[in-house]
């Protein structure tokens, strides 16, 4: 069996959420730190394996190539725990992770990026201002949701709660405060209880 290839920058939160079900699946895999900050992912070599220019981005086998976090985990997830069988729960698991990366990630991956990845946040007032709305919406969704559910899907955990916890759990470092959205709060502690959890910053 091929060994799967990571290319990978520690800090995002797309990659991370690859990591982290890679590891709690078990499943091994090699790392390959892409330094987006220095423009690794422009390059000719890069842009011939992903001609989108972004990571995550997973090797399946020499020369198969699969990119977007989101189709990576429901790909990484099939006949596993972290996808249901249901048509319904399927469906609804893919719910949050298209509304992860239209209605969520824009607004609080992005303001972590510049003021805690690139520490521009000064530069970007501006822009960090305008989705402040907007991300504190997709937070009261969540909030809303979470106060009645454990979990996002079926009341277990899924690739859901993965998507949707990479940058919700650091949203902090993009300046949103969580301190608002206990129930947010206490989602984030019972993923952080899963079997083989890693944090966002651990080297595997």
């Amino acid at each position: 069996m091929e060994t799967l290839r990571l290319y990978d920058f520690l800090p995002s939160g797309n990659c991370y959420k690859i990591r982290l079900l890679l590891t709690q699946l078990g499943m091994p895999f090699k790392r390959v730190e892409v330094n987006i900050i220095k423009g690794e992912t422009r390059t000719t070599e890069f842009l011939s394996k992903n001609a989108n220019g972004k990571i995550p981005l997973l090797e399946i086998k020499p020369g198969q190539y699969l990119a977007e976090s989101n189709a990576i985990l429901v790909y990484l997830s099939e006949g596993t725990e972290f996808l249901p069988y249901d048509r319904f729960l399927r469906a609804q698991v893919l719910q949050w992770l298209f509304f992860e990366q239209y209605s969520h990630e824009p607004f609080i991956a992005t303001s972590r990026f510049w003021i805690s990845i690139l520490g521009k946040a000064e530069e970007y007032r501006e822009a960090i201002q305008q989705k402040r709305e907007p991300g504190y919406a997709a937070l009261k969704v969540m909030e809303n949701h979470l106060k009645a559910h454990i979990f996002l899907v079926a009341e277990r955990y899924t690739i859901a709660d993965i998507g949707l916890f990479a940058y919700t759990h650091v949203a902090d470092e993009g300046g949103f405060d969580l301190t608002q959205f206990p129930a947010i709060q206490a989602w984030i502690e019972r993923v952080k209880a899963q079997s083989r959890y890693i944090s966002i910053t651990q080297e595997v």
